[in-house]
Order: structure tokens, then C-alpha cells, then sequence
């Protein structure tokens, strides 16, 4: 039985295509994801190869796992990145578009030549691969997956499950985000059905390092309630890290719990590297954490999107502050229109 209702006739073909090149292709497979990997990309490229591997292929999955989720995956199951692509291969692109290499983690796509299989969930995905899976409907790119492994036929195994429900749990906020659809809690279902291991991923993402909460007691005094409290952001840099004695994957969950502050509509956590700034941002209702993002050069999704920028703080905080200006007066534009409607 299919893990979630076929949305169209056009994605089933795509589930299809994808499903056919991977099953025909008899070289290595090179399953990759984006930088910075989240449970979504981890769930998705541990729940794909597990499966591949069980039908025989040949898998390579370079990714550097952050300290957070290295509860998931085996020893060795994941490789360093590539410094030179193997002979007869075929790239496997997963949560991030192929045609923006400088996201893509584990190895140079400018550098390879060969097939390209695409499953992806954002919005700005501009469908160019060999054979692509891209629907901004499903909330999580572990969704899609879960279909082209049906197509494959694939033996569900709790192995295999639990990657995928790590992703949907992250990638959902546990299942409170508006994206989450019906189809999201039929997967949800299944996966369980197969054995994934919810109680436990929850367990196991509850947990945090001491020097979490020393890092977090140094980003509080750097917090700021902007426009009313409709903005909230706060900033880390190197000296902090180093007094908490904390990295910047101690950093990664922080722009959730800015997100839940009362009256937020945006959300936004600097990483501030020096001459280099990193912004992850979070939004709710009306304001699109997504063009804010892309007014910076990056990407993501409505509601949670980042963008990375080659200048200093203080000029990535002029930036910034005019792209949330121009958001937030969109939504006002927007909402007085309705207004006007009723």
C-alpha cells in the first residue's frame, strides 16, 4: 500500500522516473544533501541508502553529520566528501536543488558529468535534473522518499523507517507547523508501522551538552525585540563559543526557541563568523521567512529559510533589516486589503 495518496497524475510520474533510473543505474550511487545537514536531510539520505543497499546497489553518502544527530547513523555508514567522483556514477541529490552546488554537501556537482536523480520539497527548486521529484506540498523531502521507495518494492524495515521519521519530525516541528498536511500523518502512520522508532528520536533529540546551556545564557543577553516584538534576533560569534566552550552545532536549535516567543511573526539567528554571516530564519502566519532569504541571496522554505553573506555584521544587518522591513510591509499591505474586503 502507498505511504501517502498520489497528489497528481504528473507526480506519480515523476515517482516513477526516479524510482526506474535508480533501479536501472548498475554503477555507484552518491547519495548527497545540502550543507549543514538537518534531520530532514540526514533522515532522507539514511532512509534512501538503507534501501538501496538492501536491493543490492552500490552507495556512497558523503556527509559531514552534525553533533546533534550522530545518534542516528552506524559507524561508516556515511564517508567523508569526495574529493574526485567515482567512475560510473550517478548523483542522488536529496532535500536541496542540484542546480545550486554551492548548497549541495559531499561533493563538487560542478565537477560531474553524469545522471542526476533530484528529490526535493523547496519551493525555489528549478527542476532540472535527469530525473526529478520535486512537490513544495510535502513538508518534508523524507515524504517524497518514502514514495520512490514504494515504487522500488522496497522490504520496509524499522532501519529504514526511523531515518524517515526523524526527518518528518524535524522538519514539521513535531507536527505543529501549518505545513503539515493529511497525507503527513499517513506517513507518519505507516512509517510507525514499519517499526520507526518515535518514542526514541524524541528521546534522543531532547538531549543537549552542557555547553548548550552555557552557549544559550550568553545568546539570551544578545536577544532584541524589534517592531513592536514582531521581530526577534540574536547573535553568536567566536568569543562566545569559546567562553561557553561550545560549537556552532550547539547553535543549530536555538532559532526555534526565538520563534516561540510571544507576538513573534519572524525569528532570526546570526551566526557571525567575522568577515562571513550566516542567518537562519523562522516565521509564522502571514510573513515569509522566505523572502527575507531570498532578498539575501538565499533559499528555503515560507517558514523556515537561511542565507549565508560574505560581509561583516554590520553590513549583513543593514541588509537585513530591509529585507524584514520590505516583508512586513507586504503582509501590512496584504492584511489591509483583506480588511478592506470584510
Amino acid at each position: 500500500m502507498n505511504i501517502l495518496k498520489r497528489d497528481s497524475h504528473q507526480y506519480q510520474q515523476e515517482v516513477s522516473q526516479v524510482a526506474a533510473l535508480l533501479r536501472a543505474h548498475h554503477g555507484p550511487l552518491v547519495v548527497l544533501s545540502h550543507e549543514n545537514p538537518d534531520g530532514d536531510a540526514l533522515g532522507s539520505l539514511l532512509g534512501l541508502t538503507r534501501a538501496l543497499r538492501d536491493l543490492g546497489k552500490t552507495v556512497i553518502a558523503p556527509m559531514d553529520v552534525p553533533l546533534y544527530l550522530r545518534f542516528l547513523p552506524q559507524p561508516e555508514e556515511t564517508s567523508a566528501p569526495l574529493t574526485e567522483w567515482p567512475q560510473g556514477a550517478m548523483a542522488v541529490v536529496l532535500d536541496v536543488d542540484n542546480n545550486d552546488p554551492d548548497r549541495v554537501a559531499g561533493a563538487d556537482l560542478r565537477q560531474f558529468v553524469g545522471k542526476v536523480v533530484n528529490i526535493d520539497h523547496h519551493g525555489t527548486n528549478q527542476r532540472r535534473a535527469t530525473a526529478g521529484l520535486v512537490d513544495p506540498g510535502k513538508p518534508a523531502a523524507v515524504m517524497l522518499v518514502a514514495d520512490v521507495l514504494e515504487e522500488l518494492g522496497v522490504t520496509w524495515t524499522e532501519e529504514i523507517a526511523t531515518p524517515l521519521m526523524l526527518g518528518l519530525i524535524t522538519d514539521t516541528g513535531s507536527f505543529r507547523f501549518d505545513s503539515v498536511t493529511p497525507g503527513t500523518f499517513e506517513c507518519a502512520a505507516r512509517l510507525l508501522e514499519h517499526g520507526a522508532r518515535l518514542g526514541w528520536i524524541n528521546d534522543q533529540m531532547g538531549q543537549q551538552p552542557r555547553a548548550y546551556y552555557l552557549l544559550l545564557r550568553e545568546v539570551l543577553d544578545t536577544m532584541e525585540f524589534l517592531r513592536g516584538g514582531r521581530v526577534v534576533m540574536a547573535r553568536v560569534d567566536d568569543a562566545m563559543l569559546a567562553r561557553a566552550g561550545a560549537s556552532w552545532e550547539d547553535v543549530e536549535n536555538y532559532v526555534g526557541m526565538l520563534r516561540n516567543s510571544e507576538g513573534a511573526e519572524l525569528a532570526v539567528m546570526i551566526k557571525d563568523f567575522g568577515e562571513r554571516v550566516k542567518l537562519s530564519l523562522r516565521s509564522r502566519g502571514g510573513v515569509s521567512a522566505q523572502n527575507v532569504a531570498v532578498a539575501l541571496g538565499g533559499g528555503g522554505h515560507v517558514s523556515a529559510s537561511g542565507a549565508s553573506l560574505s560581509e561583516p555584521y554590520p553590513v549583513v544587518r543593514r541588509c537585513l533589516e530591509e529585507a524584514i522591513a520590505t516583508e512586513l510591509a507586504r503582509v501590512d499591505r496584504l492584511d489591509t486589503v483583506v480588511a478592506g474586503i470584510h
